[in-house]
């Protein structure tokens, strides 16, 4: 669905990408894992379009991703961040219709999808009609999540979206999204630099070090044929969690 080819990124002359060929399978989640400053962030940019590869290429179905077609390329994508990103000064259900009343979706319709997806994420009660500012972090992401989905879009991006959630709100965030992967079928790419949530929802997990890929696989992969020190090392660090991954995980 996705790929990138010898895609290199730089900043004032400093490589953030360097490199990267990667694809990302339709109806599989693709874990981009790795410490601050590797390049998930710029990776995740690159394939909204947000910003250009300075060589090589981002394919969307084979084609590759121009100006020209960004506007189309954006409709079918939904992309939740960290903090939700929603407008402070409209309630979650105006959130929630901005897009679809600008593509001329009638009343209805946006009403009745407001209510599908409300029931999808068990948002229940009048959060609807709240402003994002009277509304729990946990709250925000499933709205969020929400506006990623109005459209039905094939492909979600996720850019750490559960990192500044208390524990017992980001497991029951955990539980919620890898549900809704499974029943929906989208193909979606998730940042986080935790290892367990990576285990937790990934078909294949891309390590990034420095801007270079230093394994991708499953998470056996990893924990078992680290590719080299790194990875031993990023696995170890994260060892405490790596407990909490028997019996984890999706299958």
């Amino acid at each position: 669905m996705l790929e990138l080819r010898q895609v290199t990124k730089r900043y004032d002359g400093i490589f953030v990408l360097d490199g990267i060929d990667l694809g990302f399978a339709e109806s599989q989640c693709t874990v981009l894992l790795g410490p601050s400053g590797c390049g998930k962030t710029t990776l995740l940019r690159l394939l909204v379009g947000l910003t250009w590869p300075d060589e090589g290429e981002v394919l969307v179905r084979g084609q590759s991703l121009s100006p020209d077609g960004l506007r189309e390329h954006r409709l079918g994508l939904g992309l939740v961040l960290q903090e939700g990103g929603l407008f402070p000064h409209l309630s979650a259900r105006d959130n929630l219709a901005l897009l679809p009343r600008d593509l001329g979706w009638p009343r209805e319709r946006i009403q009745a999808r407001i209510e599908e997806l409300a029931a999808l994420v068990s948002l229940q009660g009048d959060a609807m009609d709240r402003h994002p500012g009277r509304l729990s972090g946990g709250q925000v992401q499933r709205v969020a999540l929400m506006r990623a989905l109005i459209l039905d879009p094939p492909l979600l991006l996720f850019d750490e979206p559960l990192a500044a959630l208390d524990p017992m709100i980001r497991f029951e965030l955990q539980e919620d999204l890898a549900r809704i992967f499974a029943e929906l079928g989208k193909t979606v790419v998730l940042v986080t630099h935790d290892l367990a949530e990576a285990g937790f929802f990934a078909d294949q997990i891309v390590l990034m070090k420095q801007g270079r890929i230093v394994q991708k696989g499953p998470l056996t992969d990893l924990l078992e044929h680290p590719a080299d020190a790194f990875v031993t090392a990023f696995v170890r660090a994260q060892r405490s969690a790596i407990l909490g991954l028997e019996g984890e995980g999706r299958s």
